[in-house]
């Protein structure tokens, strides 16, 4: 089995792909549904989490008003989160993974927003980045976020840049021009991944 790496900024379109990606058939593994069950109620992060930042969770329910305050505050208490979560999700992955595998998938899809930033892309047989214009990308973030432009700018340059993601990427979907045009590139890509697996012998 191979594994496809899916990953670009915010607003660029990544969510959209990836729902696209399953429903030709590709199992997806979302690190970011991940991160929230882990910090769901009763999730497996909240005891350390717990301990990172004293207060932050009540009778097994996290209160992410007092993590974002004790973030914003504190740099090194984002840091201690990444080193609590990251490990965490790469669990689940690796169990996604070998489920993949054992149900004879020939290509299992990793939709990771950091995957880059977290080497995750030495797991990965290939690599697709989802981008989009910048203009496109600011639009989409302040209407899904109800953000200042300020605000959009700040979160975004927060983030590796796009040029440096795709330069990293093996594969590159445009989106911004229509959804019609973003479905086009899907498929061809789908279309190339199909190929590839049939020259190993195996389906879609």
């Amino acid at each position: 089995m191979r594994v496809l790496g899916l990953t670009g900024g915010i607003g660029m379109g990544k969510s959209t792909v990836a729902r696209m990606l399953r429903s030709a058939g590709f199992p997806i593994f979302d690190a970011d549904a991940a991160v929230h069950a882990l910090q769901a109620p009763g999730g497996r992060a909240l005891p350390a989490i717990a301990r990172l930042v004293p207060g932050s969770v009540h009778d097994g329910v996290l209160d992410r008003a007092v993590l974002r305050r004790a973030a914003i505050a504190n740099p090194a208490i984002l840091k201690g989160l990444e080193r609590i979560l990251h490990p965490m999700v790469r669990q689940d992955r690796d169990r996604f993974l070998a489920r993949a595998r054992r149900a004879g998938h020939s290509w299992a899809v990793l939709d990771v927003p950091l995957l880059f930033e977290t080497g995750g892309e030495r797991a990965c047989d290939r690599v697709v980045v989802v981008s989009a214009p910048p203009d496109v990308q600011k639009h989409r973030v302040a209407r899904r976020r109800g953000m200042a432009p300020d605000q959009v700018a700040a979160v975004i340059a927060r983030q590796m840049p796009d040029r440096e993601k795709r330069r990293r990427a093996d594969d590159v979907i445009q989106t911004g021009l229509s959804r019609a045009d973003t479905i086009r590139r899907v498929r061809r890509l789908v279309a190339r991944l199909r190929a590839t697996a049939g020259r190993k012998g195996g389906g879609a």
